[in-house]
Parts: C-alpha cells; sequence; structure tokens
C-alpha cells in the first residue's frame, strides 16, 4: 500500500484570504513546499484557472501572474498544476497552463455533472498534460452511481479522480465505501479530499488510505474553504507514523510554518489551529506538560526541539527525565 500527498494550499487555502493569495505568500509557499519535497502542488485562483475573467474572480492576482511565480519552482521535483472548473472551460486556458510549463490540469464539476469535464479533460490530454479531476460534492451521487461517472471520466482519458467531500459531510464508514468502490472499478489513481466541518478530517484521510487511496488532499495548517482541509502537516505526520509519506520532510515543513507561513497569515487573522509543537506531541506521544524541559534542552544543546521530543519518546513517553533528554541530544548533534 503506498500514498502520495497532494498540496492544495494554494488554492483552495486561498479561500482564507479572498480568492487568492498574493504573490509573497505564495512564493513563500511554493519554496516551502517543494522545499520539504511535496510531490504534487495544486495553485493559483481559488477558482481556477480563467476564473478571474470568466467568473469575476478578481480578489487574487491574475493567472499569468501565478504563472510567473511559478517558474523558477518548476525544476524542484514537484507535480505543480491548476484546477480548472468545468463551467469556466476555455480552451485557451489550457494552452496557457501548458506554455507555462504546467504538469496537469484538475478539471472540477460537481457530482453528476461529469458529462460537461469530457471536452476539457480531452483538450489537456491533446496538449500532453495529465488531466485529473475532482468530482465536487461527490456525496450528492451513491458510490455506485459515482462509479458509473467515473468510469465514463476514465474513458475520455483521465488520469487520476478524487473523490471530494465539499462541505465535510461524509463520515468513515461512507468514505471506505467510496473509495474501495472507485478503486475496484477503475484503473487510474483514487484520491480523496477531506474538509473538516465535522472535525473528521484526519479520520477521513485515514478511511480513505486504508481503503486503497493513491493521494490525500491537504492543505498547510488546514487552510481551506469553509471549516478547512486536513492540514497537510497533520497527515504527513499520522502517514509516517503508517510507514508513509517518508520522503516529505516533515521537520522542515514544520519549521517553515513556525518561522514564515503561521506568522505571515495572523496579518490576515487566520489562527493556526494545531501548532507544530501540538502536532509533534500527538505524533510522539508525548505530554505537554514535560515541554518546558524539552525546551530547556534543546536550546542549552543546540537541537532541534520536535526531533529532541520525537527521539526521547521513542525511549520513554511515561516520565522522561532531563537526563534522557540530554543524552538523546548528544546524539542529534
Amino acid at each position: 500500500m503506498s500514498v502520495t500527498l497532494m498540496d492544495c494550499t494554494l488554492r483552495d487555502g486561498a479561500n482564507v484570504v479572498g480568492k487568492g493569495f498574493d504573490k509573497e505568500i505564495t512564493e513563500m509557499v511554493l519554496d516551502g513546499l517543494t522545499s520539504c519535497h511535496v510531490p504534487i502542488i495544486e495553485f493559483g485562483n481559488a477558482g481556477g484557472i480563467g476564473a478571474y475573467e470568466v467568473a469575476g474572480f478578481t480578489n487574487a492576482l491574475t493567472d499569468k501572474e501565478y504563472l510567473d511565480i511559478a517558474q523558477k519552482y518548476l525544476n524542484r521535483g514537484s507535480e505543480i498544476g491548476m484546477f480548472l472548473n468545468s463551467t469556466r472551460y476555455r480552451e485557451n486556458n489550457i494552452d496557457i497552463a501548458r506554455e507555462n510549463g504546467m504538469a496537469f490540469l484538475r478539471v472540477g464539476a460537481a457530482a453528476g455533472n461529469g458529462s460537461i469535464a469530457v471536452d476539457p479533460i480531452k483538450a489537456i490530454k491533446k496538449r500532453g498534460m495529465k488531466a485529473f479531476y475532482s468530482i465536487m460534492k461527490a456525496y450528492l451521487l451513491t458510490a455506485d452511481e459515482l462509479v458509473e461517472e467515473a468510469k465514463m471520466l476514465e474513458a475520455a482519458g483521465l488520469d487520476e479522480i478524487t473523490i471530494m467531500d465539499s462541505a465535510g459531510t461524509m463520515i468513515p464508514s461512507e468514505v471506505a465505501e467510496y473509495t474501495k468502490k472507485l478503486k475496484e472499478a477503475l484503473s487510474i489513481p483514487v484520491a480523496f479530499h477531506c474538509h473538516n466541518n465535522l472535525s473528521l478530517s484526519a479520520a477521513n484521510a485515514i478511511a480513505a488510505y486504508e481503503s486503497g487511496a493513491d493521494i490525500l488532499d491537504c492543505g498547510l495548517m488546514g487552510m481551506a474553504r469553509s471549516a478547512g482541509n486536513l492540514a497537510t502537516e497533520a497527515c504527513v505526520g499520522i502517514m509516517q507514523r503508517m510507514g508513509e509519506m517518508k520522503d516529505v520532510d516533515l521537520y522542515k515543513m514544520l519549521h517553515f510554518i513556525d518561522k514564515d507561513l503561521q506568522p505571515a497569515m495572523e496579518k490576515h487573522n487566520f489562527h493556526n489551529p494545531i501548532t507544530p509543537l501540538d502536532l509533534v506531541l500527538g505524533i510522539s506521544g508525548a505530554h505537554s506538560s514535560f515541554n518546558k524541559t524539552f525546551k530547556k534542552v534543546a536550546e542549552e544543546q543546540g537541537v532541534d526541539l520536535y526531533k529532541l521530543i520525537i527521539e526521547v519518546s521513542k525511549q520513554n513517553r511515561k516520565n522522561p527525565s532531563e537526563d534522557l533528554m540530554n543524552e538523546v541530544a548528544a546524539t542529534l548533534k
């Protein structure tokens, strides 16, 4: 079993600030994600390529501005692409994406409306890019109905399909059913896109993974429309505990959030619901009552606080002594 990470911070997360992030944050996040070896990145206008002109989603940079920013990050090993809402499909936008080096476009339509995605999927494939697809509001159809629509889209040349829980209404048993049935019926990768309205994004991601999902969608600090997505850093932490996503540099990601992203988003009145330190406590099983001592030892020894917590906790989660912390710290230098 293997699962891949897709980060949507710079697309779905843009709903937090309007319809798109500014140049500073776009560059910051592209640099952070590619430096952490996140394999797939979706970015740009929250409404997708073309939404600036077609839908008037102008509380964002233009597509050209986003594409220009992306150029220096295209050769860092991550697949970078954009969203394309089927209702805003204009063929020239696919040409623009291809000319600017996009690896994929992810077409989206509400469940039951898949027929309007066939033309854009074929146009994307004709131009040599990967065609992904988001079944928005997937819960509008039964799992069996969704399978039939997905088969039709696969026949059009689709490379990947995403079950999108747009309202965060699905529970783990439903996620498992939908994922299993699509996996059984299709030969292309199946992804799952969580939303956290019922505080089930992590549980749903685990259900999708255990049911064979190939890709999990996330956003840094959970940034996305409404109640947000599963936080990318939480997804990586959970999946690494399960033996997956080992190529993603979680420590670098956590420090990027601490140092750069969290302070930048506080200026937009966005509060990170689970800080990197609290996430590390969850990953490691270390109790917060030991934080003061961990911080003291990490500072005195000049080692990474998060690595220290995780490595010490592998030996003693019940009552880690300062001596043990110092012993472990010596191995981290």
